[in-house]
């Protein structure tokens, strides 16, 4: 599902309501390609845009170029576009299974619960029967009634359905221009509605399957699986690749680089570790900038001071693998209870951070964890793409095999794991001779380099 084009306040001052910068590190530049441009990071970045949504007014350019713009798409990262009077709607892939984004309730951020996620598919599959129009009772009614057929067919008991999880399917299609609510009445927009779905749903046996067969890259293979990694996640770290799609990253990393950039103006970072796309524009980043809200600047305090505990040392044997970098280092729980109890101590209460988190120290470290997580800062400890698959020579790695990053992440099967990527939040490390202890010492670089 698309990400929602926010009501209210945001609909008033969206995130890309101006026009998105065009190029990397570069100023504005209104040729053909710029426009092009910097229409295909907007679709990105929210690729539902409709005709009475926030971003309106960026549909006639989109328009303008809506036969490149499908092309490219289609070829470079298979995905397709579909341009009509309703709007623009553009059909990503998944990424398989752990890779997703739960959906969270407008209001407080809270992922959505099974139930809610129940509520959800049952109300988009009632509302090609409903009218245009209807008092809103009716609609979460006929909701029910859904359930109550769904669970009768399943053999089940049906249960009753709380408010709170019906209203948060609903405002999930409100957000996304589906329905509005006018005067007690709820309006919906049919069309609208039909360009939502995007998984194979027909053809999928269980959940499983439906989450294999979205990921599932076609003709491209590799190559569009590994560009689609690159596109929607922070960063792709070696060990969530399989052979064969390491091999071809490290053949092309520099070529697909200035194809990104060409695109959707996003320069790529090569590090030992993996790579990462940067947008200049600091743009189509999905999560909320850091120091918003009390879980963000815990999080990044946190990770600041997990890096000083753990970092690597060059020289020291925990600074590599038998094989490969070290991707990832097993953080004790003890270690961080202990620093999020100090930072709460330390900043919640003069910081004016929320009582409930400061009262609730499990749902801070519960939302903490889970930031840092989607940040791909840290990650919950077990085998990875790269521990788990046979591994394979790819035939277009030439001559030699991708790097081998098998237990880049330690042997911890439980608790967490501080990412490489997190030492970007590193202090600067006090070097005086005469401290003692890791601390005392030289933060290590990551150094720039070839993924073989």
């Amino acid at each position: 599902m698309p990400s929602p084009q926010r009501a209210g306040t945001a609909a008033r001052n969206p995130r890309h309501a101006r026009p998105l910068r065009p190029a990397a590190g570069g100023g504005r530049d209104d040729s053909e390609s710029a426009e092009r441009r910097a229409a295909a990071r907007l679709l990105l970045a929210h690729p539902l845009i409709t005709a009475a949504g926030p971003w309106a007014g960026s549909l006639p350019q989109i328009r303008r170029h809506a036969e490149a713009l499908a092309l490219r798409f289609g070829r470079f990262l298979g995905y397709r576009l579909l341009v009509d009077d309703t709007g623009a709607r553009l059909f990503k892939a998944g990424l398989g299974s752990g890779c997703g984004r739960g959906l969270r309730r407008p209001g407080d951020g809270a992922l959505f619960t099974p139930r809610s996620y129940a509520c959800l598919a049952l109300a988009l599959s009632v509302l090609p029967d409903v009218p245009a129009r209807l008092p809103s009772a009716e609609l979460g009614e006929a909701v029910r009634e859904a359930i109550r057929e769904a669970a009768a067919g399943a053999g089940l008991e049906p249960e009753a359905v709380a408010d709170p999880q019906l209203a948060d399917a609903l405002a999930a299609l409100t957000d996304r221009q589906i329905m509005v609510e006018r005067d007690g009445e709820t309006v919906v927009d049919h069309a609208v509605a039909r360009l939502l779905v995007a998984g194979p749903l027909a053809g999928s046996r269980d959940g499983a399957d439906l989450v294999r067969r979205a990921a599932d890259p076609g003709p491209g293979g590799e190559r569009i699986y590994v560009r689609r990694r690159l596109a929607e996640t922070p960063v792709v770290l070696l060990d969530e690749l399989t052979d064969r799609e390491r091999g071809w990253l490290r053949t092309r990393q520099r070529r697909e680089g200035e194809s990104f950039a060409d695109f959707l103006g996003l320069e790529v970072e090569i590090r030992a570790e993996g790579v990462a796309l940067l947008d200049p524009a600091d743009e189509l980043s999905d999560l909320e900038p850091p120091g918003a809200g009390s879980p963000a600047r815990a999080a990044l305090l946190l990770a600041e001071r997990l890096v000083e505990q753990l970092r690597p040392v060059p020289g020291d044997p925990v600074s590599r693998t038998a094989v490969g970098p070290v991707i990832g280092v097993p953080v004790p729980d003890a270690a961080i209870d202990g620093a999020l109890g100090d930072i709460a101590d330390e900043y919640g209460g003069r910081a004016g951070w929320q009582a409930g988190y400061l009262s609730d120290r499990s749902a801070l470290r519960r939302d903490v964890l889970d930031l840092l997580h989607r940040m791909h800062l840290m990650a919950p400890a077990g085998p990875v793409r790269a521990d788990t698959e046979r591994a394979e020579r790819s035939p277009e790695a030439g001559a030699r095999t991708a790097t081998d990053v098998r237990g880049a992440r330690g042997a911890a099967t439980s608790g967490w794991v501080l990412l490489a990527p997190a030492a970007r939040y590193a202090p600067p490390a006090d070097t005086e001779e005469g401290r003692p202890g890791r601390h005392a010492r030289r933060t290590p670089q990551l150094i720039l380099a070839d993924l073989g």
